[in-house]
């Protein structure tokens, strides 16, 4: 069932309190699943109800697998755990948008391994989707979280999939949101992108992809793109996919280099925005989508910079799935078209 959602009026979220949250029955804790609350947490008073239009709000880490995993959650209801994309990148861009889901459900965030507030690794080769897919369980396990909605946005879509692979029973809901199933497809899409660049664009991004885009300026600059390439690739050559309708004002290319480089290079690679050479490539999953059985949710942009056509052809391999083609929107289709999505997420997860 492809279907564009009709607008629908704003919501807004009310209130933040930090509290204890009642959690549904969980399967057994495995072996090394640890709650550790977040320095500064607080508590709600004992016996103390918020009121109704409160949101408590909980953050801490799960001790997944001795990596330590940042967590934030509120919202009531059922819950629903996102994940980010970059690879390498936050929880945070989901925020503010994100907010009116917590009328009713409850939402998880998190900071992947390596990413954001989570433990970074010395040993980079320890950045998987694999091993990701086991922080995520153990975040579900020690939060008693029962069965679980799960979205995931750009590679975290890619995450998503690979839990659901794993783990389909923990499941009631799945979404993926603007992400890819296939590296050699999303290659594809790339090329196509950088065909389609002024030439002079094209040509000076890819004089710096040949010169090298690490090791280059001074110590502090050598472990990540020059300001120039960011410039470039994210705010010249990425830019009409990631926003249509309504581009953020604050996107700033260089402050979004502001990230996880070792884990990025590990999963991305290291010779461009163009390409993913990083153990990603790795992520072919068009065979397997079809073991996929859960209710799910396929979200994509117009404009977007995963092609709708790589969530078309998920659309055809998942038997029973729903996409939704968002208009005038790109890569963040939850700020080019914010009560579209929420509206799209909030009616698929309660049957509306």
């Amino acid at each position: 069932m492809k279907t564009l959602v009709p607008l629908m009026a704003a919501a807004f979220f009310i209130g933040a309190t930090f509290a204890q949250q009642t959690h549904q029955p969980a399967a057994p804790t495995p072996q090394r699943q640890t709650l550790v609350p977040a320095s500064g947490m607080q508590t709600a008073a004992a016996g103390a109800e918020p009121a109704a239009n409160v949101y408590p709000m909980q953050e801490g880490f799960v001790d997944a697998n001795d990596v330590l995993i940042y967590f934030k959650t509120f919202g009531r209801g059922a819950p629903l755990v996102i994940l980010h994309g970059g690879p390498g990148a936050t929880h945070d861009y989901f925020l503010p948008h994100l907010l009116p889901l917590a009328r009713r459900n409850r939402l998880v965030f998190i900071d992947e391994r390596g990413s954001g507030k989570s433990e970074k690794l010395e040993d980079t080769s320890l950045y998987t989707v694999e091993n990701m897919v086991e922080d995520v369980e153990a975040l579900r396990n020690a939060l008693k979280l029962g069965k679980i909605a799960l979205l995931g946005h750009s590679c975290g879509g890619i995450l998503a999939q690979a839990y659901a692979f794993k783990y389909q029973q923990n499941l009631t809901h799945l979404i993926l949101c603007s992400t890819l199933h296939s590296t050699s497809k999303m290659n594809e899409v790339f090329r196509r992108i950088k065909e389609n660049m002024p030439a002079e664009l094209r040509q000076r991004i890819e004089g710096m992809e040949k010169t090298g885009l690490f090791g280059q300026g001074k110590d502090y600059q050598k472990g990540r793109y020059a300001s120039e390439y960011m410039i470039a690739a994210w705010g010249e050559g990425y830019f009409p996919y990631l926003y249509q309708n309504r581009p953020d004002a604050n996107f700033d290319p260089v402050a979004n280099g502001i990230m996880a480089w070792d884990l990025y290079r590990e999963m991305w690679g290291s010779h461009g925005e163009f390409v993913i050479d990083g153990n990603l490539k790795s992520v072919e999953y068009g065979d397997r989508l079809s073991s996929i059985r859960v209710p799910t949710l396929i979200t994509v942009g117009d404009h977007d910079e995963c092609a709708p056509s790589l969530s078309e052809e998920m659309h055809r391999a998942i038997s029973g799935s729903k996409l939704v083609v968002f208009p005038k929107s790109g890569h963040m289709t939850f700020v080019d078209q914010p009560n579209l999505f929420n509206r799209a997420i909030d009616d698929f997860l309660h049957q509306k």
